[in-house]
């Protein structure tokens, strides 16, 4: 019971701060609207992510053991959700978003002192050791995952249905060792299920939402933080590379429509309907099958990133293996497009 009400608390809390802000949210414009790349019907409140961080930051204040990281962390995710919140509202240049997303990045990492020290041994026969580059890449991996997750958000239901993934495979692994973060996963997990009931209108007294920018920035950062956390631990919780598994399709898709847009000569930063999910409908699969078939890829690599982490299967071995489903993911996905082009 002591560990399932702060769940219970952080999903109620949820479902509240939606109602409570929805009003707030189209009365100041803070909503999505339809367009070429967006195909839906009105004017959705961009509020999920708002709702999202206050049902976490409430329980982990009240169920968390209280620390000078963790405090740090929920500055840095407020910021982040702010910054989000601003781009939902007033559409900021990629420039902007990416200094401010450094910046942040810097924030948690200096004021922690908690960074990458080493990938492990991926190379297979030694350490591979990253010295002062750590801080660099540490910041490089937080931006990606932060932008990766929001090229995820073009379906009703996925990013939310990935990020329960994610945050479900580091609450089973931080669970496994003893630290004071373990219940931040939990508190995610329960938050992003009152989400998906507005988002995914499971209920017909709710009315549609999306998460926003806000939501995606603040859970790219959680997501690969926690990563960080896991890994820099006295008794590590994962290694380097099983990060890799735990974030796959969202790390895969914002590579392959990177290396795309860089072929085509377009910046690639340029938004456009390329994504994995833009090809399911493009091929027109519905979009429950397409959510089913996303979500269950997304499972089953996490999945298998958790269980040779349980079985502590070497790490090049998983670094081969996950290049290895990078690659075919990246063939089919070229392929699948081209023939699509050609009908």
């Amino acid at each position: 019971m002591d560990f399932w009400f702060p769940l219970l608390i952080t999903f109620t809390i949820s479902l509240v701060a939606i109602k409570v802000i929805n009003p707030i949210a189209i009365k100041t414009g803070l909503v999505d609207f339809p367009c070429d790349r967006k195909i839906h019907k009105g004017n959705i409140p961009l509020v999920g992510g708002i709702a999202i961080y206050l049902a976490v930051l409430i329980t982990s204040m009240l169920f968390i053991e209280h620390s000078r990281n963790l405090n740090i962390y929920l500055v840095a995710s407020a910021l982040v959700l702010f910054l989000g919140t601003l781009d939902d509202r007033y559409q900021l240049s990629v420039k902007i978003r990416l200094v401010a997303q450094v910046l942040v990045a810097s924030l948690v990492i200096f004021g922690t002192e908690i960074y990458l020290h080493s990938l492990g041994y991926i190379l297979g026969w030694f350490e591979l050791k990253l010295a002062g580059f750590g801080v660099i890449l540490t910041i490089i991996a937080i931006i990606a995952g932060i932008n990766a997750i929001n090229m995820m958000d073009g379906m009703d239901g996925l990013v939310g249905l990935l990020s329960l993934v994610a945050f479900t495979a580091l609450a089973f692994l931080l669970s496994r060792v003893t630290n004071a973060w373990y219940l931040l996963p939990f508190l995610f997990i329960a938050a992003l299920l009152g989400y998906l009931i507005f988002n995914l209108k499971l209920h017909s007294s709710v009315t549609k939402i999306f998460m926003g920018d806000s939501g995606n920035m603040l859970i790219g950062l959680t997501l690969v933080w926690l990563m960080v956390i896991g890994i820099e631990l006295d008794a590590p919780a994962l290694r380097p590379v099983t990060a890799l598994y735990i974030i796959a399709v969202p790390l895969m898709d914002m590579a392959t429509v990177i290396m795309r847009r860089v072929k085509s000569g377009t910046s690639p930063f340029q938004a456009d309907r390329q994504h994995l999910h833009h090809l399911f409908e493009s091929a027109g699969y519905s979009h429950r099958f397409s959510l089913i078939v996303i979500s269950a890829g997304a499972s089953i690599l996490a999945a298998l990133g958790c269980l040779a982490e349980v079985y502590a299967v070497a790490e090049w071995i998983m670094l081969v293996s996950f290049l290895l489903f990078f690659m075919c993911y990246s063939a089919l996905t070229r392929h699948a497009w081209k023939k699509l082009t050609q009908i």
